[in-house]
């Protein structure tokens, strides 16, 4: 299983690193182009920090925190059955974090670029890596939810009402 996570995370990392370098040799800093008017746009910006900007200018320790939550994930890994919605999960999550991680070592900082508005308000700008991490978070808590995990609670349920 970790396998294939690590392969669907190889093809998010390029995805994520394809368009991050076409955004950054094809706009300024702080300029949008509108591709739906008043909800959608591309905006080239360079996160420091983390979500949200939290943290800002602190690169070393946001790339211990990435390396660290890897190594725990591909520890974490282990104790989920194998089946297709962990393996995506694992592996937009690994993609995820190394698509950040590899800007921040690079450039010391991410390239941002995923622009949404909601009448006045401005979300917070993002990325394809941002996008992936979020799909595997939801598909991780939906598997631990459903018991996918090895020790889940539906399985112990299930094995509670068959012992009656």
């Amino acid at each position: 299983m970790k396998r294939r996570s690590l392969i669907i995370g190889l093809i998010v990392i390029f995805i994520d690193q394809f368009a991050k370098l076409s955004i950054d040799n094809s706009f300024f800093l702080g300029e949008s182009l509108p591709l739906i008017k008043n909800f959608l746009y591309v905006t080239k910006v360079y996160n420091t920090g983390a979500s949200w900007s939290m943290f800002s200018g602190m690169l070393n320790m946001l790339i211990v925190i990435s390396l660290f939550a890897f190594v725990c994930f591909i520890y974490y890994q282990d104790m989920f059955k194998i089946n297709m919605r962990n393996i995506l999960a694992f592996g937009f999550i690994y993609g995820g974090l190394f698509g950040n991680l590899i800007d921040r070592i690079d450039r010391g900082a991410v390239i941002d670029f995923i622009h949404l508005k909601f009448g006045t308000y401005n979300f917070p700008i993002f990325n394809f890596a941002d996008i992936a991490l979020v799909i595997g978070f939801i598909l991780l808590v939906i598997s631990l939810w459903k018991g996918d995990d090895k020790h889940g609670v539906k399985s112990h349920r299930r094995h509670r009402r068959t012992s009656r």
